[in-house]
């Protein structure tokens, strides 16, 4: 089954939201409370990006999936409601889920919640997968296997390395109020960036908007482009390769240590 996906009523940022936007919906769930996050398994000291003990970053895998209930199932129900429900992207659907040919055993699904409730989510696939015809969505489009993305989408021959994973499925939900949406995005590629790390990787690669430089330089993380500025439904779009494993250095260097 090939990828159809479509970027309509030039609603492709959505994918990469602004840090920052003008407006958004009030929040459904709970209070905004202040502390720490702690995270549902681990138990491990919380990230500098979060200042809320009720958030929760999980990532999820075909061999930890049940450990976490329903989790997996809400998170691809989010991904419906965001880009078939929302975006009217033509994609795979199931039961109220989402998904398509690159949700397999070698992906890893990022989501930040919130008492049972989805805010974000993110999807890495490293650049080394393979499954039928399939590899990674940048490659296969290159290759001339997808609809929705030109084959002109990089400089080069796109990567096939283990030290470089794919994001993509990057998704905020649209009931997060404005002054949490740069919250939970920094947290969403924070554990991004440390999930590809734990994983081996030291790059990420992805569809980004074009003015991706200003958003990532609030967050600290260094990208540079990797592919040409391309119109897509009204919304100027770019490949681009984030470094993760500097990124992640950086942000375990800000973390306070114990004086004995």
């Amino acid at each position: 089954m090939g990828y159809q996906s479509r970027l309509r009523g030039g609603k492709a940022r959505d994918a990469f939201p602004e840090l920052e936007p003008a407006q958004a919906k009030p929040s459904q769930r709970g209070r905004f409370l202040k502390g720490r996050l702690t995270d549902a398994v681990n138990i491990r000291m919380a990230p500098l990006w979060t200042t809320s003990r009720t958030l929760r970053a999980t990532t999820l895998s075909v061999t930890n999936m049940h450990r976490y209930g329903e989790l997996y199932t809400e998170f691809l129900r989010a991904r419906k409601r965001v880009f078939i429900d929302a975006k009217e992207w033509d994609l795979p659907r199931t039961e109220g889920m989402e998904f398509d040919q690159y949700d397999t055993p070698l992906a890893r699904s990022v989501v930040i919640h919130e008492f049972g409730e989805i805010l974000a989510g993110i999807r890495l696939v490293p650049t080394t997968a393979r499954c039928g015809c399939y590899t990674y969505m940048l490659r296969d489009a290159q290759r001339g296997l997808l609809d929705g993305i030109p084959p002109h989408v990089l400089y080069e021959d796109a990567p096939v390395a283990p030290h470089i994973w794919e994001a993509t499925r990057l998704f905020l939900s649209p009931d997060l109020p404005a002054k949490r949406r740069a919250l939970v995005q920094t947290g969403l590629l924070t554990e991004m960036s440390r999930t590809a790390v734990a994983e081996g990787a030291t790059h990420v690669i992805g569809i980004v908007p074009a003015v991706f430089k200003r958003w990532m330089a609030r967050l600290g993380m260094s990208a540079l482009p990797i592919g040409p500025s391309m119109e897509i439904d009204g919304d100027r779009t770019q490949a681009a390769m984030m470094h993760v494993a500097n990124y992640v250095m950086s942000e375990e260097s800000k973390k306070p240590r114990a004086v004995h």
